[in-house]
């Protein structure tokens, strides 16, 4: 048996074992390491600098030992099962130096919105010839001020993710992800600012500086499908703007109330009732009383179905405005 080391247990020693089964097992359990904390992708730079080379590499891929995902980039699991960080750390690999995750991937990856598995957006310098399956390029030069590194990832920052979201999405995304961004305390006004100085005439330079001027932002986080129509729906009737998933104190010593939609000057509290969620037992029972609270406290709760949302949009708006002008 080797002799007994004090040396860490994860390290590679020399042994009385054969040398190249032992330099195997170093690779392997280095390459191991190095994925376990780079969402399971390399490049071929990486690779060699963990012991394998390009030859070694392309044996590992043909025996399934490493999975292609793009030319020049590897991962131990193929690339069904990556994990979205695995993909968009890839595609940044793939589009060579001076690439990062840009406008919808970047959001996804500060967590301002959900972003499933559609092509992942990179930013590149002008001069990357490079183009992928799978990849979405932008060609735009950044400056330093307008990268960062999250999760081991290079991306754009908050602030130029905002800017450059601003161009391909419709406005009200860019209210939804404002709104977020200021619930993560990542929205920063300076940075934004200094986005607009710097790149005034960027395509979403104008389009962000319209949302920032008209939309009180952090007020309208719709954490639904059906409390996004529902807003939208609010909006296009005319009827004056609510906040949204707000909290309403009845003021009777039991906790506050987070309501879906909240006027407070016409002490309305509307709620978006989706059947999944509303009509359990549990469910019915805690919105009776939830009523109740609200309206010995002088409040007038109100309730909006999904399918009155969808199907009857034009009944629902009626009804809301003939209760915005009853007496409160």
């Amino acid at each position: 048996m080797p002799p007994e080391s004090s040396e860490p247990a994860n390290r590679c020693q020399k042994t009385s074992l054969p040398g190249p089964k032992s330099d195997n097992d170093c690779v392997d359990r280095r390459i191991a390491d190095f994925g376990a904390t780079h969402h399971l992708v390399f490049g071929l730079g990486e690779l060699a600098a963990l012991g394998l080379s390009a030859g070694a590499t392309r044996r590992r891929a043909a025996a399934g030992r490493l999975h292609r995902v793009h030319s020049g980039v590897y991962s131990l699991v193929p690339p069904a099962l990556l994990p979205r960080e695995g993909r968009w750390r890839a595609a940044v690999l793939a589009c060579g130096p001076g690439a990062v995750l840009s406008h919808r991937s970047a959001a996804g990856l500060h967590e301002l919105r959900a972003y499933g598995p559609a092509r992942t957006e990179i930013t590149v310098p002008h001069s990357s010839p490079r183009v992928h399956a799978g990849i979405l390029a932008h060609r735009c030069a950044l400056d330093d001020e307008d990268i960062t590194l999250l999760r081991g990832i290079p991306c754009t920052t908050v602030a130029r993710t905002l800017v450059d979201l601003a161009a391909v999405v419709p406005l009200r995304v860019v209210e939804r992800v404002c709104d977020q961004a200021e619930i993560a305390e990542t929205f920063d006004l300076w940075a934004i600012q200094d986005q607009f100085e710097r790149h005034p005439r960027r395509p979403g330079t104008r389009r962000l500086r319209s949302v920032l001027e008209t939309h009180y932002i952090g007020t309208t986080p719709t954490w639904t499908d059906i409390e996004e129509r529902f807003l939208a729906l609010v909006r296009a009737a005319g009827l004056p703007a609510p906040t949204v998933n707000d909290w309403v104190d009845p003021g009777d010593g039991e906790p506050a109330i987070r309501v879906d939609f909240v006027w407070r000057a016409q002490r309305i509290a509307l709620e978006t009732d989706g059947r999944r969620t509303h009509m359990t037992a549990q469910a019915f029972e805690r919105d009776r009383r939830r009523d109740q609270r609200l309206t010995a406290a002088r409040w007038r709760p109100l309730r909006a179905t999904w399918r009155q949302i969808l199907d009857a949009p034009r009944a629902l708006e009626r009804t809301l405005q003939r209760v915005f002008r009853a007496p409160a």
